[in-house]
């Protein structure tokens, strides 16, 4: 596993307590307008996608699409994770220069 930043960052904003995760509550902080960021595994359902990219559309919040559900998880010490907010702008940035588009083609084995 590489060390990366971005993961890292995660990994930091879920311990100060600035990330939700869950389809539900990310949404929730969507539409409230917590959420500063948003991010979304690379092997997350379609369903999931089309329904988290409309939203952050129509509400104005940036989408990062990437790593697996496995390294997001793996990130935040929890099982495999597809869906997270950031609410705080400082972790949102950090994350954001860190993150790292993975192309669908890296994940074929």
């Amino acid at each position: 596993m590489t060390t990366n930043k971005a993961l890292s960052r995660l990994g930091l904003a879920m311990r100060a307590g600035k990330l939700a995760s869950g389809e539900e509550i990310v949404l929730k902080a969507i539409r409230s307008g917590d959420a500063k960021l948003v991010l979304l595994a690379g092997d997350a359902s379609d369903n999931t996608k089309k329904k988290v990219s409309d939203k952050c559309e129509s509400y104005g919040v940036e989408l990062l699409i990437g790593y697996t559900r496995f390294e997001l998880g793996g990130a935040v010490g929890k099982p495999e994770r597809v869906l997270f907010a950031v609410t705080d702008k400082g972790f949102a940035d950090m994350i954001r220069s860190g993150w790292v588009q993975h192309s669908e083609v890296e994940n074929i084995e």
